[in-house]
């Protein structure tokens, strides 16, 4: 994959969320691990069981698979195949490429199209993460903005086909594809009998099982624009996905002003609405990636839609270091920095 990010920028993402071991009682938890770049971030793959190294490859070879269809940088995969036969034809793909775009579509519906694969056309004109990093002109991102739309996006799931309905569309799936990846690992490493382990693809961390000693994962939830690894709070976890999208993960400054990777949709600009950061915590890491785009609906009626989502629970950060967070993490979320302040409602 083409490195376009900046090794600081991806450096950087790993740490989005850090994962906290300390606490683990059992003498042999020290975990066998490794760190690889893949999906534009640094992926690490921590086990805590006593299985051979190949158990680690297995789970790097499930990344690097879902890379080879989904990423827009490879010039042959599934979904740059795709975006080249927007409005001319539909293209047969893996079942791993269609189940994550039905499931995008899906979360599409469910965030009322604040989450929108098909905002390619303008994560490219802005190039956010990367050397090429612009402001686009108004009338650069008018001339786009009427690509974006997920309802374009034709599945024909018997003929496990996708296209997009016009010329000029493209799927960008920047904002579920490390969800699904580490989904993918967690199978591989199930499979091969692992109990215990973390999987963090550049802050989409996965948890399994728990701890050697029986206890929760301790998650650190970071603290925006503070030194990697640096939390502002924890939640205790096991068997669940924790993922964050921050202002902090990518941007760049013009003028004075910051312009961060977290895109609205229909206005083609970064989202302004005194969020620093979302973190979703879910059963599966695909569910978290996608939901963690509430980010994009902003505090309230993003408080109100995790409230009313199954299985869902989410960490609202503002600009003004305020938390908030849904009912059902009280008593399992603790501020730690004390620059922040825990609301309650």
């Amino acid at each position: 994959m083409k490195k376009s990010m900046t090794f600081f920028a991806a450096f950087f993402l790993i740490f989005t969320v850090a994962s906290i071991f300390s606490g683990c009682s059992n003498k042999n938890s020290q975990p066998i691990s490794d760190t690889q770049f893949a999906l534009d971030t640094y992926c690490t793959i921590s086990i805590y069981d006593n299985v051979p190294k190949k158990v680690l490859d297995e789970g790097f070879k499930a990344i690097k698979d879902v890379e080879d269809k989904m990423s827009v940088t490879i010039k042959n995969s599934e979904v740059n195949q795709i975006n080249e036969n927007a409005g001319i034809r539909p293209v047969k793909v893996s079942p791993d490429t269609f189940y994550v775009i039905k499931k995008a579509v899906h979360f599409s519906d469910v965030e009322k199209g604040y989450f929108d694969i098909t905002v390619g056309p303008i994560v490219k004109l802005w190039n956010i993460g990367t050397d090429k990093a612009k402001v686009p002109s108004p009338e650069e991102i008018k001339a786009k903005l009427p690509l974006v739309n997920y309802k374009d996006i034709i599945l024909d799931e018997k003929n496990m086909t996708i296209m997009l309905k016009n010329k000029g569309m493209s799927i960008d799936l920047g904002g579920i594809a490390k969800g699904y990846a580490a989904d993918k690992v967690a199978q591989v490493l199930k499979k091969e009998g692992v109990k215990h382990a973390i999987i963090n693809l550049g802050g989409d961390v996965l948890t399994i099982g728990t701890k050697p000693d029986g206890g929760n994962w301790r998650i650190g939830i970071q603290t925006p624009f503070k030194p990697r690894g640096e939390y502002l709070g924890i939640v205790e976890v096991s068997n669940k996905a924790v993922v964050t999208s921050g202002v902090y993960e990518r941007y760049f400054k013009k003028d004075g002003k910051l312009y961060h990777h977290i895109l609205n949709p229909f206005t083609g600009y970064p989202v302004d609405n005194h969020l620093y950061s979302v973190t979703i915590i879910t059963d599966t890491s695909i569910d978290g990636d996608a939901l963690s785009k509430i980010f994009v609906i902003g505090l309230e009626e993003g408080l109100k839609l995790a409230e009313s989502l199954p299985g869902v629970q989410a960490i609202f950060v503002t600009d003004d270091k305020k938390v908030y967070i849904t009912s059902g993490l009280k008593g399992n979320f603790k501020v730690t920095d004390p620059e922040y302040t825990l609301m309650t409602k």
